[in-house]
């Protein structure tokens, strides 16, 4: 039925698995900064591209973070209310929003992504010298 002799051979199996572990320690990292990861990867995603591309558009936002548009709304939404991303008009077409953080998002995001890497590094750490593999290996997955 199977063509694996067991759990422990199947790619998307342990994916799943190392995927659950991972999460365990982003929430972890999070917690003090009362973010969930998906709040985490919008505003860090948004702080990248308003550093390489200006203010970007919740639309834009999306793509750039592989979210669903309506969820990433509802999410900004949310960020918006904690005064840490503003949502204005482009002039360019008022159907869509323009996005930027605002200085407390801009602290939050930097104290976050601190944690948030260092939670990384740790975790990671056990592939030692095959990391860039793994990252090369991820990248052609996508």
């Amino acid at each position: 039925m199977t063509r694996f002799s067991g759990p422990d051979e199947s790619p998307g199996f342990l994916l799943w698995r190392v995927t659950l572990a991972w999460q365990r320690a982003m929430r972890a990292a999070l917690a003090p900064h009362d973010l969930t990861h998906v709040q985490f990867v919008l505003l860090a995603s948004l702080w990248w591209l308003e550093n390489h591309s200006g203010a970007p558009s919740q639309q834009r936002l999306a793509e750039h973070a592989g979210t669903d548009p309506m969820m990433t709304s509802q999410v900004l939404r949310k960020l918006a209310d904690r005064s840490l991303v503003s949502r204005s008009v482009d002039p360019a077409d008022s159907r869509a929003r323009l996005l930027s953080l605002t200085s407390d998002g801009k602290a939050l995001v930097a104290k976050a992504m601190k944690d948030v890497e260092d939670a990384d590094q740790a975790y990671f750490a056990g592939l030692g010298d095959e990391q860039q593999v793994f990252v090369r290996g991820l990248t052609r997955l996508l």
